[in-house]
């Protein structure tokens, strides 16, 4: 990215100013004795290092968050509460507003609502880069107004991410999981044209699998993408799983779900069942696909890792991804997650705030914010 975006610390000493900080602390929360707490702080603690150079350089800073799905309306479960809380453990002299989407200008990128989040204020850094790939009032309008700047995490996901797009060591090995096939299938194809292997697996491999003439029973299935699963599967690049394990219809799942009987359908799920993990032949060609790797993306679960009978397949990637030599980049969300349950979030190379973005980034080469940033008439 070089020099395309203007780094705040061009603007010297902030001695009097104010500073709008844009991040994305949409965390996990709990409910404990009446209250809602921080579960993991991993965004917060990601913009410190921020927040204490401009406020060692004179700033008033105040951030900015969105907080859950509220739909533009003020949702008492939604207020930033606990991770104003959890942020003034961490950093109390910044100061973090309400959240932004109980206003419907947010989400619906109106100028008005954009325009009064910067009032008063002198200057705006982007330092969400998981909440980037929308364009959003808070995004998109400030740069338009106020001298802004990219934050240094931002710069550093879109460094790493282009990177690894670009000139990836190689063997370049991509592992994309995860639910909806309809959110993920544009970067399978991106990335079999770009990476030596393209692992798939979750709820978004049966689709695929359907595809090659498999039954897959109730398991997750578009039909709407039958047809490009097809033609990726033409190529001998990408790798699907070729057993896979699960429950009876019917059956509770999740975590702490109960203990009924988990099956190996080996390659074909019958009716009356539906897969939730990849099973244990396909476990080890994936480790296999793997281990020569000299450069590793990873975003999205094997399977529904949230119930311990579904977190082999996961679990088993993670270790193969952290146990590799290569430079391994895992995306945020359900992937993020994973690594923190296993413990083993200390050895991957990088582990980016955002999941979305991140494939965003990948497939298109630019997100809203990034344009937003670029165009400002202040850069």
């Amino acid at each position: 990215m070089g020099d395309e975006l203007t780094s705040y610390e061009r603007w010297g000493r902030l001695d009097g100013k104010k500073v709008l900080v844009r991040v994305d602390f949409n965390v996990p929360v709990e409910l404990r004795e009446g209250r809602w707490h921080v579960t993991d702080d991993f965004r917060i603690r990601s913009a410190l290092p921020l927040f204490e150079d401009l406020l060692a350089r004179g700033a008033t800073v105040v951030a900015c968050t969105h907080f859950g799905r509220p739909k533009g309306r003020v949702v008492e479960e939604f207020r930033v509460e606990p991770i104003r809380e959890r942020l003034a453990t961490l950093c109390a002299d910044v100061t973090l507003m309400e959240n932004l989407r109980f206003n419907p200008g947010e989400e619906a990128n109106d100028p008005a609502f954009g325009a009064s989040l910067v009032q008063g204020f002198d200057y705006y850094v982007n330092e969400a880069f998981s909440a980037s790939h929308r364009a959003h009032a808070s995004i998109m309008i400030p740069p338009t107004l106020v001298p802004s700047a990219v934050g240094p995490n931002f710069r550093r996901e879109v460094e790493v991410m282009r990177g690894i797009i670009d000139s990836p060591a190689r063997p370049f090995v991509a592992i994309v999981g995860g639910a909806k096939i309809g959110d993920k299938l544009g970067i399978v194809k991106v990335l079999a044209d770009r990476a030596d292997s393209v692992i798939v697996g979750g709820g978004m491999a049966y689709t695929f699998e359907f595809a090659q003439g498999r039954t897959i029973g109730s398991s997750l299935f578009d039909a709407s993408y039958v047809a490009q699963c097809t033609e990726l599967l033409s190529r001998d690049n990408v790798l699907i799983p070729t057993d896979t394990r699960g429950l009876r219809d019917g059956s509770p799942i999740g975590p702490g779900a109960g203990d009924d009987p988990v099956l190996d359908f080996g390659a074909n799920v019958p009716d009356g069942c539906e897969g939730f993990d990849i099973g244990p032949e396909t476990v080890e060609r994936f480790i296999a696909a793997i281990s020569p790797a000299a450069t590793i993306l990873w975003n999205g679960p094997m399977g529904l890792f949230e119930d311990d009978r579904f977190a082999r397949g996961t679990e088993a990637v993670a270790r193969a991804v952290a146990a590799s030599s290569a430079f391994s980049v895992v995306g945020g969300g359900d992937s993020a997650a994973a690594l923190k349950k296993f413990g083993l979030s200390e050895s991957v190379g990088f582990v980016s705030t955002g999941g979305g973005a991140s494939l965003e980034l990948v497939e298109f080469g630019d997100l809203p914010g990034l344009r937003a940033l670029r165009e400002s008439p202040f850069s």
